[in-house]
């Protein structure tokens, strides 16, 4: 029984993470309210395990106490208290719509919390490894499939004007299906390098790497492009770093020509663009954008009423999700052209959240850093390679996160979530005092290491 809900609420997070990336990003209400439900359930399962158990173990990961801190800074944004004159004070701008965002960041949080928690095993990592592999061929079928086909609808179904949905999978806008595909990439690449999967284990990886990055080119993205290359460079220059750093012959070995591996995928990949008809799309959409060519609704302008709001509200910001009801007032367009966002996630947060938001966002980003470079000491190659592919395609959204919105689409932020928990779960295996630990044995262990620390909030409780 216990080993049945186990596996449930690990299947239950899988479910999640395909659930918000098909349902066009879950960006919409009805959407939302399914993954909150999910979120809920996966909740039930582990209290059920816990009473079943009679005790509760959670392993917070570094990486987890500054989204703890957003949470309650988001909390403190959403309280609202009347005066005798009945004027509403509060910290947001927009209540209603902070409290909105602060419940889709309480339910990504606590799949990060899950994803810690159960994916915390060799095993669980591999099978979580081979199932975003797997995800991500399909859902770049589909999209090559989709543009292939386009008449308007996504999934064939749903009527989508927006200009570029046809080539954005189950996404409304290509960058965010170009920001999923970016963070997926890296990994079979990586894997394949590693020398931990077998010879036709890591053809079907090339094989799965090359058909997404022709998805992900095919999306005509412009920061998806460089965001990839972006990811790609660090996979290559982390993995020289590792291989130099190791004094073990057979990690050493696992140099296996991974120039010849490297320059038949990317040619594999420019093959099929050239195939589907992206190369000069690509190179057209360079001079061809509202948002680079509009004046006042520039990305440079967008940015720099974004800096207003911050410099208005530098410490506490105008409230988590307020930024579309706000930014009217301080925008120098004509009201016609909707910002919902602000293109940079980086001065989103500043304007959402000040400076306070801004100092959690870097603890988070410093903490996944220090938990890579632990991971990636691992004697383990197949962990080291999915740290590597976690971390590369980690550095490969914060990239494109100069550009465009990605960690404000929940699927987007989940999977970096998950990636997230799997670099924080690799290094506390590396960091464990037995090297690598069994599933059964991994659940009872507390983690710590210099700079990374993994703490069971509550443990041995008697229910």
């Amino acid at each position: 029984m216990l080993q049945f809900i186990d596996k449930s609420i690990t299947a239950g997070l899988l479910v999640a993470v395909v659930f918000t990336t098909l349902a066009l990003g879950t960006v919409e209400a009805w959407s939302v309210a399914i993954f909150e439900l999910l979120v809920l359930a996966l909740v039930v399962m582990w209290a059920l395990k816990a009473i079943a158990e009679r005790r509760l173990r959670i392993a917070m990961p570094a990486a987890g106490w500054p989204l703890a801190g957003l949470l309650v800074l988001g909390l403190a944004q959403s309280l609202a208290f009347a005066d005798a004159s009945g004027r509403v004070h509060s910290l947001s701008m927009d209540v209603e719509a902070t409290r909105g965002a602060l419940t889709v960041i309480f339910v990504s949080f606590v799949c990060f919390v899950v994803a810690s928690n159960f994916f915390a095993a060799r095993d669980r990592l591999r099978m979580l490894a081979n199932f975003l592999i797997i995800f991500g061929l399909v859902l770049a079928v589909f999209a090559l499939v989709q543009h292939f086909t386009w008449e308007g609808k996504l999934f064939w179904i749903r009527p989508a004007p927006a200009a570029g949905a046809g080539t954005g999978g189950p996404f409304v806008n290509r960058n965010h299906f170009a920001g999923y595909m970016e963070m997926l990439i890296p990994i079979p690449i990586a894997l394949a390098l590693s020398g931990g999967v077998r010879g036709e284990t890591r053809v079907f990886y090339a094989f799965a790497a090359a058909v997404m990055g022709v998805a992900h080119l095919a999306s005509l993205s412009r920061g998806g492009l460089v965001s990839l290359a972006g990811g790609l460079l660090f996979l290559g220059i982390a993995r020289a770093w590792r291989v130099r750093r190791s004094p073990s012959k057979h990690v050493a070995g696992f140099v296996f020509r991974p120039a010849y591996f490297i320059i038949l995928t990317v040619a594999a990949i420019a093959i099929g663009v050239i195939w589907v008809g992206a190369d000069f799309d690509i190179l057209r959409r360079m001079s061809n954008d509202p948002l680079t060519t509009s004046g006042v609704m520039d990305r440079q302008s967008v940015w720099g009423d974004t800096l207003a709001m911050f410099r208005s509200h530098p410490l506490f910001g105008i409230g988590l999700g307020a930024f579309e009801t706000v930014y009217p007032i301080y925008g120098r367009g004509n009201g016609t052209f909707l910002i919902q966002f602000a293109h940079n996630d980086y001065l989103q947060i500043l304007a959402d959240a000040g400076i306070i938001g801004g100092a959690l966002a870097l603890w988070f980003v410093a903490s996944l850093a220090r938990a890579l470079s632990i991971a990636l000491r691992s004697s383990d190659r197949l962990m080291s390679g999915l740290a590597l592919g976690a971390g590369a395609g980690i550095f490969a959204l914060l990239i494109h996160s100069v550009f465009d919105f990605n960690l404000q689409i929940p699927s987007n932020a989940l999977l970096f979530l998950v990636l997230g928990a799997a670099l924080s779960s690799i290094a506390a295996l590396q960091s464990a005092p037995s090297g690598l630990l069994s599933e059964a044995s991994n659940r009872r262990r507390s983690r710590s290491a210099a700079g990374y620390r993994e703490q069971e909030v509550v443990t041995g409780v008697e229910l």
